[in-house]
């Protein structure tokens, strides 16, 4: 059995303002939490790190391979009016969150396409909450908020107004986000300094600038 309901994406309504955004819940599958969640990497330091090899086993391996699949690129066509079949994925995971990370940006244009997927165990804290913004000046005029708890799905078109973010949270914040980028190279680029920017935090202690 699949541990994603593809069904949450189809029957989720597409907001228009002030981009086109959809937000999803019990998008994981009731009975795949608890492995999920057993299978998620352990990393122990902030930022989005690419899959591990190590990781794609279990409930986790499948989820990952379900974010990737054609069924998962076909729905989202579907909702978005655009077909991503053309357009590589590129598949991230975090687990802790540090304080100068979540400020208010807009994806670079090598991204067409994110998904968030969320997998905290409920969310009490005001803080780490992604926010849909009007603008760049501010993270209180916004169109609306996402819950990180565990099934939350979010997925917003890159444009050059789509702004987003979320205010400062230090901690455990689990999250999978999929970018449909523009091309293999830019997939091979966003890699490499992934890999420079873990390599310059674990030797040196120097935080990573934002690479997506």
């Amino acid at each position: 059995m699949s541990v994603l309901d593809i069904d949450v994406i189809r029957k989720a309504e597409l907001k228009l303002d002030p981009f086109e955004y959809f937000i999803g819940s019990d998008f994981v599958r009731k009975e795949s939490i608890p492995p999920l969640q057993a299978n998620f990497p352990d990393f122990k330091t902030a930022g989005f790190h690419p899959v591990p090899d190590e990781a794609m086993k279990g409930a986790f391996g499948e989820a990952i391979r379900e974010l990737g699949g054609e069924e998962m690129t076909a729905a989202l066509s579907e909702k978005f009016g655009v077909d991503f079949t053309p357009f590589p994925r590129f598949i991230t995971v975090r687990k802790i969150s540090a304080a100068h990370e979540g400020r208010i940006h807009c994806d670079s244009e090598s991204k067409v396409m994110s998904l968030l997927l969320y997998l905290n165990e409920g969310w009490s804290s005001p803080d780490g909450r992604l926010r849909v913004l009007r603008g760049e000046k501010s993270f209180d005029d916004y169109a609306a908020e996402v819950d990180p708890k565990v099934g939350t799905v979010f997925a917003f078109m890159r444009r050059d107004h789509s702004w987003h973010g979320h205010t400062p949270f230090v901690g455990e914040r689990r999250v999978i986000q999929v970018a449909w980028l523009r091309s293999q190279d830019e997939i091979d680029r966003k890699s490499k300094r992934h890999k420079m920017s873990g390599f310059l935090k674990t030797i040196f202690g120097k935080k990573p600038e934002p690479v997506m």
